[in-house]
């Protein structure tokens, strides 16, 4: 099962639903039941800053927060959800004024642990620009583990979030819940290409079909 699947099915409210993607352990995820023809699965949410994002390796790994609230589903999650191919992501943003923005990408997938879940993306499309450019083919990086390609810092340290940083980023969606204009460089819930990074966005959604 998948929200897909559970859309097919005629379930069409968004909500907290269990799902078993590949015969595992079943999770709980949040389905998005209403945005460009629904059944995704939402990965990540930032609405109010009442989570703290700023973690190890093991949080990220595992996943944390509140699927109700803001949350991160978790890397051997994301894993699952993407290991069979054939996946998409959409990102949805919100700024402070109300502006609404969105970026696709047609191919999205996540590997395994021992790669450090490294992502393939591509085939962007949108209204938010392509925050994900630099990220491609990049491994993720925690405060606790530098995975990026900058040889003299850790990207997740000097940008305080974990990310799929490389030298080190046009996005950071996980980064510090900063409400709007900051003046400290790109350390806030940045998507480079819609705001820049001295705003730090009041909404994020990411999710996969």
């Amino acid at each position: 099962k998948s929200c897909a699947l559970l859309y097919q099915d005629g379930v069409t409210s968004s909500g907290v639903y269990t799902i078993n993607p590949d015969g595992g352990n079943a999770m709980q995820v949040l389905c998005d039941m209403t945005t460009n023809g629904g059944g995704w699965t939402v990965f990540q949410r930032r609405l109010n800053g009442s989570v703290d994002f700023y973690r190890d390796w093991s949080s990220y790994k595992n996943g944390f927060g509140d699927l109700h609230g803001e949350f991160w589903l978790g890397n051997d999650n994301l894993r699952r959800l993407t290991a069979a191919g054939n996946v998409s992501l959409r990102v949805d943003l919100e700024d402070f004024e109300g502006n609404i923005t969105y970026a696709e990408y047609a191919t999205f997938q996540v590997a395994d642990q021992t790669d450090k879940y490294r992502i393939l993306i591509g085939g962007y499309n949108g209204t938010a620009g392509d925050g994900m450019d630099k990220q491609s083919d990049m491994q993720f990086s925690t405060r606790d583990s530098d995975n990026d390609i900058q040889p003299d810092v850790n990207c997740a340290q000097l940008f305080k979030g974990a990310w799929w940083y490389s030298d080190c980023h046009h996005s950071n969606l996980n980064g510090l819940y900063l409400n709007g204009s900051h003046l400290s460089f790109a350390i806030g819930v940045n998507w480079f290409p819609f705001k820049g990074y001295h705003y730090s966005l009041k909404r994020t959604e990411m999710k996969v079909k």
